[in-house]
């Protein structure tokens, strides 16, 4: 497996995880329906967690548009490698939301609310107000970047750092995350998205282009402005 097809597997993996325990609590019937948004938020940190442990020896498991973009700029990552990573990204989340659709199959057709179909897909803000939306996306993705970035200056026993960056997601979810959703990936809101748009989801309601952009400009503002926090610091 090279580089690129395992940010195609790692993304796919975080995306069918990620997605999955959104679908989970959020579709009707389903075993775990209603069980909340730390449910969310830690199923998340676990996708992180897995997604990493499952291709970081390969390909460092970016994982993230956001994150390859910041570490280009800061020097930790060949540019050169930028948009066949990005490119892999994309198209593993889309492919992770279609094995989502798939595994939800019966669950569409018994949830009514189209909202509520697009929120297993993609980020929806609590209220929506650009400025504030947009804000809330470069703030939590500096802050991923940033972390990530003083996590490259320890040193973890064998193995622990998947889990350390697991936790650091569920601490962005449960503390910054209750505004939009906190996409922190464009890749894992426009993929799925872009899912959402060309599968034949029963009721499915349109996929909200308007606000599509936010999680895609924001995670990437977000990512530079973490590396331009850390080199300031370093």
């Amino acid at each position: 497996m090279n580089a690129y097809t395992a940010e195609f597997f790692g993304t796919m993996l975080l995306i069918l995880l990620g997605d999955g325990v959104v679908a989970s609590v959020l579709l009707k019937d389903s075993k775990s329906e209603n069980a909340g948004w730390l449910t969310i938020v830690l199923g998340w940190g676990l996708a992180v967690t897995l997604a990493i442990y499952a291709v970081g020896n390969i390909s460092g498991a970016h994982l993230n548009p956001a994150v390859t973009v910041a570490f280009a700029i800061s020097g930790d990552f060949p540019s050169h490698q930028v948009l066949g990573y990005i490119l892999a990204q994309f198209a593993g989340a889309i492919a992770g939301a279609a094995l989502v659709w798939v595994h939800f199959l019966p669950h569409w057709s018994r949830t009514n609310d189209a909202a509520v179909k697009l929120g297993v897909f993609c980020n929806a803000p609590a209220i929506r107000n650009i400025f504030s939306n947009l804000m809330s996306e470069i703030t939590a993705t500096a802050v991923l970047v940033l972390a990530l970035l003083f996590f490259g200056e320890h040193e973890f026993t064998q193995g622990l750092k998947p889990m350390v960056v697991g936790l650091l997601i569920v601490s962005i979810g449960l503390s910054l995350g209750g505004t939009t959703g906190f996409a922190i990936n464009p890749a894992r809101d426009l993929g799925p998205r872009i899912a959402h748009f060309i599968l034949p989801i029963h009721g499915k309601g349109h996929s909200d282009w308007g606000y599509a952009w936010i999680p895609v400009v924001g995670p990437i503002l977000g990512g530079v402005l973490g590396v331009l926090v850390f080199k300031a610091i370093f």
